[in-house]
């Protein structure tokens, strides 16, 4: 082709072609017709070829297996892989022309260190990417998290960032009361600061309110997937009351103690904490528009999903509900060995509670009493994989079906 454009790193083929279309003034259908083949015989359904996206781009194959996803060879760890592509940095990738540059970043990847910019999960691609140079913190929280997959391992490290900002975003819904250096005051002005009051209809995002919990969520994670601690918290009541400690002191909670209800640290300790890291739902290779002319996209509705979020935290200032019904904590929300249910908020309500089912318990007076008992597994649990578990952990392949969650709910209001 006349102009010379290499592709971005990890940027998927579809968004290559898009951008080679557009730098050429040719139609997508047509471009792709020619870097594509039939997937067999007879067959009306083509795949990406990449020998003839090497001689039609004018690029080498082995630049093209290092920087396109679809054609990395070897092929890499999938599931360590967020299976949506979205943008990364626009810093990074300003010097790429001919439209946006849509990548397949791994699950661990929520910061540009180099730009201190906030990329967080897929969310909205329109959104402007916020700076986070009045928020080093958030930075720094990037550098610990790729320190524990050195240590713990990319399945490990999954599982454990996931439950982090799950049991943050419970304590943004839970906490009313806060002490001096409760990290629930520290969400609150980080959101001041990403998501101003008065502007949520511009600026909020969910994305934007991971950022304001991700160095409390990493901070867990450094407890939660670290088998000793695993090991600890299983084995009694002495163990548990060491494990509440150090999560009170990273929450920035005085004389923490789990609770039978209200509390996601509580419930991870009891049904969790013995079982392995929950694996992603799916993986980007094993979607059916892996190689093809399309990719997986955000629902329709989605940015009516926003502003009805962006309504509700306007009133309310509490970022959980939006973090917890975000697709990226779904795999922590419904685990495998979870309680079947075909409704999502009720997964999602079960994630902050013990064995006791609190809407069995109707009066305020119940309630109240459940949420100020606290919770305490007083034998040790026997978990043969805890017992022969080794870091790193690899990740837990599964043999049937992943359990149903329902539909997703639409936001509160």
């Amino acid at each position: 082709m006349p102009i010379n454009v290499p592709p971005a790193s990890d940027e998927i083929a579809v968004s290559y072609l898009a951008r080679l279309a557009t730098l050429h003034d040719m139609p997508f259908d047509e471009l792709w017709a020619q870097v594509s083949r039939p997937r067999s015989k007879g067959s009306p359904t083509r795949r990406l070829d990449g020998d003839l996206l090497a001689t039609v781009a004018d690029q080498s194959r082995a630049q093209l297996a290092r920087t396109v996803v679809e054609l990395r060879d070897p092929e890499p760890d999938w599931l360590a892989f967020r299976h949506e592509p979205q943008r990364g940095c626009r810093r990074c990738t300003a010097r790429h022309p001919g439209g946006p540059v849509l990548q397949l970043l791994p699950h661990h990847r929520w910061v540009c260190t180099r730009h201190r910019a906030w990329i967080g999960p897929p969310d909205q691609e329109d959104h402007r990417q916020p700076d986070l140079h009045t928020l080093p913190e958030i930075v720094t929280a990037q550098h610990r998290h790729l320190r524990l997959i050195r240590r713990l391992g990319f399945a490990a490290t999954f599982d454990a960032v996931l439950t982090g900002f799950l049991i943050c975003a419970h304590r943004w819904n839970f906490a009313d009361l806060a002490f001096p250096g409760d990290a629930w005051i520290e969400w609150r002005r980080r959101a001041e600061l990403l998501i101003p009051p008065g502007t949520e209809s511009d600026t909020f995002s969910t994305s934007r309110l991971f950022a304001c919990t991700y160095p409390e969520a990493v901070a867990l994670a450094e407890l939660i997937g670290s088998l000793p601690w695993r090991r600890l918290v299983a084995a009694g009541p002495d163990g548990q009351r060491a494990f509440a400690i150090e999560i009170g002191r990273r929450l920035g909670v005085q004389d923490y103690r789990p609770a039978v209800i209200k509390d996601a640290v509580a419930h991870w300790m009891e049904q969790d904490c013995w079982r392995p890291p929950s694996p992603p739902n799916t993986d980007y290779r094993s979607l059916r528009t892996f190689g093809g002319p399309t990719f997986r996209k955000p629902s329709q509705d989605s940015d009516t999903k926003r502003r009805e979020s962006a309504l509700w935290f306007s009133r309310h200032r509490r970022g959980g509900d939006a973090i917890l019904r975000h697709r990226t904590l779904n795999p922590v929300v419904v685990r495998d060995w979870s309680h079947k249910t075909e409704v999502f908020n009720v997964a999602v309500e079960r994630t902050a509670h013990t064995y006791v089912d609190p809407r069995r318990h109707r009066t305020v007076k119940d309630l109240t009493a459940l949420a100020t008992t606290d919770w305490v597994r007083p034998d040790p649990i026997s978990s043969t994989w805890l017992n022969t578990a080794t870091e790193p952990l690899d990740w837990q392949r599964r043999t049937g079906p992943r359990p149903s969650t329902g539909g997703q709910p639409s936001p509160r209001k």
